[in-house]
């Protein structure tokens, strides 16, 4: 499948700079080449046609991709060296606004199974943001939903005042390949939604909407943005004392696997994820599976 144009143009005109100004040799970039070409097709199938609409959940989603695929960590490591030099050859040539790589950690997740976070974890970062303050009120409520729902970040960012029933606890969901979803969510998440919408965004819609309909605003009255979702995930991390490479998909992860360890049905769980085959979602019941093994290792007597 051949990428985008204007992806291909811009791995060519990288790859010609590491020929002409640092002298590299063929093999290795013939390696660069193979990779970026790689990172520019799995964009375009992503729907993203330039480097400058990727973010950080593209890179995190290419690195898991290349997982799945079979290869080891250390190649990996490697691609994600190549991703990194090429968004930061490409925003000193002022073709980036940002490089959004600076934000990805080198997933250490990558030699295994999706991570997840355990439920003292979860109750840390949802208690992290202060909700005395506008901001740290919605951030409580984005986190809540996060973890409540599985959505995705981009999911969650595109949500509009007008798909969240208050009533029944649902949220209608635009997920990929514009399939529409159904998803419930808990009465602690809709007390945070509701105290945000009444207390919050009412101020801010009021006073400096930009974008009226999405639910999740800036102070500044714009729609939330995934890389400040992303942002906003992070410093809760790290206020809770996480030490990890927290990004807003583990609250999918988590709430994948802490469903199934309370005795959910996978197919309900693909429906909820809104996941179109049920093999991607059966990744969780590996996970599950290793925390099993896990218990009976340490408490079977002849384990």
């Amino acid at each position: 499948m051949a990428a985008a144009a204007e992806l291909l143009g811009h791995v060519r005109l990288f790859l010609e700079h590491l020929t002409v100004e640092r002298g590299l040799s063929k093999n290795t970039l013939d390696a660069y080449g193979r990779d970026l070409k790689r990172y520019a097709e799995f964009l375009d199938r992503r729907g993203k046609k330039s480097f400058g609409a990727a973010v950080v959940e593209d890179v995190q989603k290419f690195l898991w991709s290349e997982k799945d695929r079979g290869l080891e960590a250390s190649s990996i490591a490697r691609e994600l060296v190549a991703v990194r030099v090429l968004h930061r050859f490409l925003e000193a040539e002022g073709v980036l606004q940002e490089d959004v790589t600076r934000l990805v950690d080198t997933p250490k997740v990558l030699k295994g199974l999706p991570s997840s976070l355990s439920r003292p974890e979860v109750d840390k970062l949802l208690a992290a943001p202060d909700i005395r303050s506008a901001p740290g009120l919605r951030d409580r409520a984005c986190l809540e939903l996060l973890y409540a729902t599985g959505v995705r970040a981009s999911e969650l960012v595109k949500l509009k005042t007008a798909d969240i029933d208050f009533e029944s606890r649902t949220l209608k969901v635009l997920g990929k390949g514009s399939k529409e979803r159904v998803v419930p969510f808990g009465k602690s998440a809709k007390d945070f939604l509701v105290r945000y919408r009444d207390r919050v965004r009412v101020k801010w819609a009021a006073v400096k909407a930009v974008d009226p309909a999405y639910f999740f605003m800036t102070s500044k009255g714009k729609h939330l943005t995934r890389q400040e979702l992303w942002s906003l995930v992070r410093r809760c991390a790290d206020k809770a004392g996480l030490d990890r490479g927290l990004y807003p998909h583990l609250f999918r992860h988590s709430f994948a696997t802490h469903l199934l360890e309370n005795g959910a049905d996978l197919r309900v769980l693909q429906e909820m994820l809104g996941h179109s085959d049920v093999t991607t979602t059966q990744i969780y019941t590996h996970v599950d599976r290793a925390r099993l093994k896990r218990i009976h290792q340490q408490f079977h007597p002849r384990a």
